[in-house]
């Protein structure tokens, strides 16, 4: 019998700490976040929308900063499923260890780049999904299209990398890498943002670069 999911939500203090936490961290580096709040419900839920979460059993989150996303993932996942957040700012790391006291997470202080070794390292072969707010329109070309390559090939058949950004520059290295690309806009966020619903092979294996 499937295991009920653990309801996960955020005390009006903790969303207190998640708003200054994340607004210091974003003027001491803007790049990093694109954003001085965190995202909103509206986002969140279109994000989340592709994810079919009665069958996903890994879930990989890239830049969790304060866990608006991880929250709302952790109360629709499975029971018996595990969510891998990966984030290289030790202050969120540290606060979402704090704030989701919940088995199926684990937060690891590394960067998506590095998401095969992760994974190998925890003894998971594929992930059901792939979240991901780090801010790719900001890297160069060259590590955007390290974490596209890798993230495709640890999905597994069908599953979806969901990228939210605040720019669309990441697109045409998403487009060389994925097969399928679904692109949307959600403007009831500050600022609005950039959708990409990212899908690989249906069969598993790695496809050409």
């Amino acid at each position: 019998m499937e295991a009920e999911p653990t309801t996960t939500e955020a005390s009006p203090r903790s969303r207190a700490s998640e708003v200054l936490l994340f607004a210091s961290n974003f003027l001491r580096n803007p790049q990093m976040l694109g954003s001085i709040v965190p995202s909103s419900r509206s986002l969140v839920n279109k994000v989340l929308a592709p994810i079919d979460w009665s069958r996903a059993r890994v879930v990989v989150e890239y830049g969790p900063g304060v866990g608006t996303f991880t929250a709302e993932m952790l109360r629709r996942m499975r029971g018996d499923a595990r969510l891998i957040a990966i984030e290289t700012n030790l202050e969120f790391v540290q606060f979402i260890g704090t704030s989701f006291p919940d088995h199926r997470l684990r937060i690891e202080h590394d960067s998506a780049q590095n998401v095969a070794r992760v994974l190998r390292r925890l003894g998971i072969a594929r992930a059901s999904c792939i979240v991901s707010g780090i801010p790719l329109g900001s890297m160069s070309k060259e590590l955007q299209t390290e974490i596209a390559v890798a993230s495709r090939d640890l999905l597994e058949p069908g599953g979806p990398l969901c990228v939210y950004q605040f720019t669309s520059r990441v697109l045409p290295v998403l487009r060389r890498t994925f097969p399928q690309v679904r692109r949307s806009v959600e403007i009831r966020n500050f600022p609005p943002a950039q959708l990409f619903v990212c899908k690989g092979p249906q069969t598993t294996g790695a496809a050409s670069r």
